[in-house]
């Protein structure tokens, strides 16, 4: 199970001819929160739901936090950072971002700002890969795509 969301998101990684618009001084990347901020970060956005434990305001530098965007807290607690729950988590968490009020205004904001400049999607999570950010930044790919077809 692991090997095969693994598997998954090399493959959606790779996906040059989708992400050819995203250059490397544009588009949308992840970051964990508690790596040092840089100048190549762009616009950072918080997505988690709760604040980075020992971490200020100062150290973090984002430019906004949109909560709304992170996985309900009952979902949340489910997957518990589980990796051999990860599967179930990422279809659920989508079906919540397809579902949840006001996410396609701030997925179209945050595809805005990446036409423009780099955005930084930044989590607290210490697993790179079985994450919500990862999931995230599918989601956000996806609405991109949608917009382009139509």
């Amino acid at each position: 199970m692991r090997e095969a969301a693994n598997e998954r998101m090399r493959d959606f990684r790779q996906s040059d001819a989708r992400d050819a618009a995203f250059s490397s001084e544009r588009g949308l990347r992840i970051k964990r929160v508690y790596e040092s901020p840089s100048e190549d970060d762009g616009y950072r956005v918080l997505i988690d739901r709760l604040w980075p434990r020992g971490l200020s305001r100062e150290r973090v530098r984002m430019d906004d936090w949109m909560r709304e965007l992170s996985p309900s807290p009952s979902l949340r607690r489910w997957f518990s950072h589980a990796p051999e729950r990860f599967d179930y988590f990422r279809e659920r968490y989508l079906a919540q971002l397809d579902d949840g009020e006001g996410n396609c205004q701030r997925a179209a904001e945050l595809l805005r700002r990446a036409e423009q400049g780099r955005v930084t999607l930044l989590y607290a999570a210490k697993d790179p890969v079985h994450n919500h950010a990862v999931v995230l930044e599918e989601w956000l790919k996806r609405q991109k795509e949608k917009d382009s077809a139509e």
